[in-house]
């Protein structure tokens, strides 16, 4: 086999130690390179404009065949300072072939150019592709923000809207939209109290079960829903007493709203009847009374009746009756049906929370007995047993199971969502602030998470530019690489009379 075709292989790795190793370079080529690159430094300060030349020195380390390259470019744009012997005046081809002569010295350039091309190949390259891959990994991470956040807000706003929905508002001035919707309040309630006639057969089935049980002296059942039921949703006054005020005095409503919505004529919202009678203006003949707050005190306020100049027997021959209990005071006199109806006892049956919850109770407590009753008919149907109920009337189980449904589907529409947070907001001034902090998070949510989806955008698109410009320079510093890998792999096939030179673990395994 011919010597001269048998490569010979070197290691990345090895290169500048089998240089040194077969005396191609000297142990202490450093400290000599050292003047050359002080050379090329002073030789660039002075450099003609030239496209190939400016390519040359940009974006790379200036090494030996770069300057080999930078003689031939001067030969053309210095070729009218060459003299009869083929000399050159110019003092820059002086300056780089100088650089020349110092690198050819003991193979000076040799030594440098294996120590670039490890270098490239072991760092420079491989730290490249490790920053575009951090760049791209953080372009995916950023991307995957964005859409959480997008995907968050999305939610929080359908969260916003659904509430909003429920409600019954727009959800742009909250407490003002609230406090509107309160006035639809009674007519919702009168509904509910016109539709539970269907609950009569039901609460006649639970009036016998109690009579059979607790026997004939036993109180009757479920007396709000009864009353409900027959005479509507009445003032808790009319409930107590029997008779209709004269006027509604309810406890005003204080809701403060908020300084960026507009403010209504005062903080204090009266949802009472607007057919207040003003006894002061009665005139003594009248008989008008002013009964003061009604806390229980036995003073009479006698309005502009001179108590002095009255006869007190003629004045108390008028009174029928004055009946105090609690907070509420009932009047009744000659010609006239019920007093004043305040706070509490102006309110209707299903808006007074304390009746509204007996009101509820009592439906689940029948709810509860005809549940008990369709289990018994359908157990005594499987079964062939006779019920231990068998003095109550029969009802069939599809008849018990339709009062079952009336029921619960009154219990539903008292119990809505909707219905429940307009109550609260009615009672509770505290509730509503509750309900608009919560309504305003949602939207102070929405807004920051499309803050931050806007900035994890702009990450996105600022990880994309830097991998974007990294890639060309990775491009550029791998073709000169090769470049140099087959520079200095011919140079060393030189010396060995041409036999092929292998660098192995260079650019080509990258």
């Amino acid at each position: 086999m011919d010597e001269s075709n048998i490569p010979i292989d070197i290691n990345i790795g090895k290169l500048q130690d089998w240089l040194i190793s077969r005396r191609h370079v000297s142990k202490d080529w450093q400290k000599n390179v050292i003047a050359v690159r002080e050379k090329i430094n002073n030789a660039i300060q002075d450099m003609p404009a030239h496209q190939d030349i400016a390519a040359l020195l940009s974006g790379s380390y200036i090494n030996y065949f770069h300057c080999l390259k930078i003689i031939e470019i001067l030969k053309e744009t210095e070729a009218d300072t060459k003299n009869l012997f083929g000399r050159y005046g110019s003092q820059r081809m002086k300056d780089w072939q100088d650089v020349v002569r110092n690198y050819e010295k003991e193979n000076l350039y040799l030594a440098e150019a294996a120590q670039m091309l490890v270098r490239n190949i072991s760092y420079e390259i491989p730290g490249l592709k490790r920053q575009i891959a951090k760049e791209e990994q953080a372009q995916a991470d950023f991307e995957k923000k964005h859409a959480d956040y997008l995907k968050n807000e999305a939610s929080s706003k359908s969260e916003f809207l659904a509430l909003c929905k429920q409600l019954g508002i727009q959800g742009e001035k909250i407490k003002r939209e609230l406090v509107a919707k309160l006035q639809e309040l009674p007519e919702i309630y009168d509904q509910i109290g016109k539709s539970l006639k269907p609950l009569q057969p039901g609460i006649e089935l639970y009036n016998a079960f109690t009579k059979y049980i607790l026997g004939e002296d036993s109180p009757e059942a479920l007396p709000i829903l009864q009353y409900v039921i027959i005479h509507g949703n009445t003032t808790v006054y009319e409930w107590s007493y029997g008779e209709p005020p004269l006027s509604l005095e309810p406890d005003p409503i204080h809701i403060e709203l908020d300084d960026d919505e507009e403010q209504a004529s005062g903080d204090q919202i009266d949802f009472g009847d607007n057919n207040d009678i003003d006894f002061s203006s009665i005139d003594a003949s009248g008989a008008g009374i002013d009964f003061g707050d009604g806390d229980g005190a036995a003073e009479i306020d006698w309005g502009n009746i001179d108590i002095a100049s009255a006869d007190e027997n003629s004045l108390l021959a008028d009174i029928e009756a004055v009946s105090l209990e609690g907070a509420g005071i009932v009047i009744e006199e000659q010609g006239m049906t019920g007093g004043v109806a305040r706070g509490k006892d102006a309110l209707t049956l299903l808006d007074n929370p304390s009746t509204r919850n007996q009101f509820i109770d009592q439906l689940v407590e029948l709810e509860s007995f005809l549940k008990m009753r369709v289990y018994e008919t359908t157990s005594a149907a499987e079964s062939h047993t006779l019920s231990l109920l068998q003095q109550l009337p029969a009802e069939s189980e599809p008849a018990l199971r339709g009062m079952l449904g009336a029921v619960q589907r009154a219990a539903a529409a008292l119990a809505a969502p909707d219905l429940a947070h307009l109550h609260n907001v009615k009672h509770s001034p505290r509730y509503v602030d509750v309900l608009t902090a919560q309504l305003k998070q949602k939207l102070v949510l929405c807004e920051k998470l499309s803050k931050l989806a806007a900035r994890a955008a702009e990450q996105r698109t600022a990880a994309n530019v830097r991998a974007a410009e990294l890639r060309p320079v990775l491009s550029k510093i791998i073709e000169r690489t090769k470049q140099l890998q087959a520079q200095i792999e011919s140079d060393i096939s030189k010396k060995y009379k041409g036999r092929p030179v292998n660098i192995i673990g260079g650019v080509k395994f990258l």
